[in-house]
């Protein structure tokens, strides 16, 4: 594969950059480093993230690689990814991943014409924010155990179940769920996806509040929520592969790694600005050999990345399982090993979440609190490992009753 960038992608990239350091000007204090938090536990963040979204709406950076006759761009591959790396470098809001990166492309692949027609303009625009409705307090990674059942009756689904560590419920306005249709049904048989209004009757959010307090996620209940026929998606009973698209989409994960290269770069900065035993720490062998580590795994990772780009435009479909995998638990374990040193660098100084004192505006520590998470949401490392060994290497698939 060529890692050069055409013309066309360069002066691309260069528009990317001008807009998102414009415009991250623009974050309150509230946003703070960003992610997760930044986005759901203040209600500042949460509206600038909606700023974000109509401002990237507008110039239709939300729906870049679909088809035009849905207010797509039809750009490549390739485009978005620059868009991804480029945005993720800038740690900025305004994409809202459960709606853009997941349930269009779901879209895409499975509604019919009148629902793409009427859900798919509102997320382009910016305009529509969603949950994922999947996991549950038995069904995480292996989430074809799950219960949630919707059951027809006449021109409704009734809804009844359970939904947890659900991000941004408390946000969203709408969320994607995954439940059974079939209640004599075993595990990925007789699944169902569905378009949920969040202000339906029999829904309720209660938090799951952050070790510091900040609220993110979210379980959700619902009792006897009516979900009009008409929002079942793709074919009853088929929700399975269309679960499976959706998560090959989840997992490319160009924007974490450019944003662990931005985070590198603030530890060298601090690393060359800070003193220790009377020298710079980025004298310290031992503080080089680590980020140096650092530096290679980003690099690594963005290879990875554009190794997905690659796939995709070669149409190598199967291939991208592995490949997506291998992003997931790459991405998440270089994070896990950049906080780990870096906190290390910072000595006791690295704890400090907030003040004059604390490195990187706390930074470190929130990523240190948080990375553990990462490794085990959207599928754990120990299942990524699973998929790599079935279909990347053909080694034999385990077998549940």
């Amino acid at each position: 594969m060529d890692f050069r960038l055409t013309k066309e992608e360069e002066l691309k990239k260069q528009e990317f950059e001008a807009f998102f350091e414009e415009e991250m000007k623009k974050a309150p204090p509230e946003f703070g480093n960003g992610g997760l938090e930044g986005v759901y536990a203040t209600e500042e963040g949460f509206q600038f993230h909606k700023y974000m979204a109509r401002k990237l709406g507008e110039k239709g950076w939300l729906s870049m690689g679909w088809p035009k006759q849905y207010g797509g761009q039809e750009a490549s591959i390739m485009e978005q990814v620059i868009f991804d790396e480029v945005r993720g470098y800038y740690n900025a809001p305004g994409v809202d991943g459960f709606a853009v990166g997941m349930f269009a492309p779901t879209l895409l692949a499975g509604a019919t014409e009148e629902q793409k027609q009427r859900l798919l303009p509102p997320i382009a625009k910016g305009e529509a924010f969603y949950c994922q409705g999947w996991s549950e307090p038995d069904a995480g990674s292996d989430l074809a155990s799950l219960t949630t059942t919707a059951i027809r009756e006449g021109d409704h689904y009734i809804v009844n179940g359970q939904k947890t560590w659900t991000t941004g419920g408390h946000k969203a306005e709408f969320m994607f769920l995954l439940a059974r249709t079939d209640p004599e049904s075993k595990r990925s048989k007789g699944l169902s996806v569905f378009h949920l209004r969040m202000d339906l009757p029999g829904v309720e959010v209660r938090p799951l509040l952050y070790m510091d307090g900040k609220h993110v996620y979210n379980e959700v209940f619902m009792n006897n929520v009516k979900i009009p026929a008409e929002d079942l998606i793709g074919v009853e009973g088929e929700g399975w592969n269309l679960t499976r698209q959706t998560m090959n989409f989840e997992r490319s994960g160009a924007g974490g790694f450019s944003g662990a290269k931005r985070y590198l770069e603030k530890i060298i900065e601090y690393a060359k600005a800070t003193n220790r035993n009377g020298k710079p720490i980025s004298k310290d062998p031992n503080a080089r050999r680590k980020i140096a580590e650092m530096f290679i795994a980003s690099e690594v990772g963005r290879t990875l990345a554009y190794k997905i780009a690659w796939m995709h435009q070669k149409g190598d479909f199967m291939g991208l399982i592995t490949a997506a995998s291998e992003s997931k638990l790459f991405s998440t374990e270089s994070a896990q090993l950049m906080s780990n040193y870096a906190t290390e660098l910072m000595g006791p100084y690295g704890q400090l979440e907030g003040g004059e004192y604390a490195p990187l505006d706390g930074g470190m520590v929130e990523l240190y609190q948080f990375i553990k998470g990462a490794t085990i949401f959207a599928g754990t490392n120990e299942i990524q490992r699973n998929l790599i060994a079935w279909t990347g290497l053909g080694l034999p698939r385990l077998k549940f009753k």
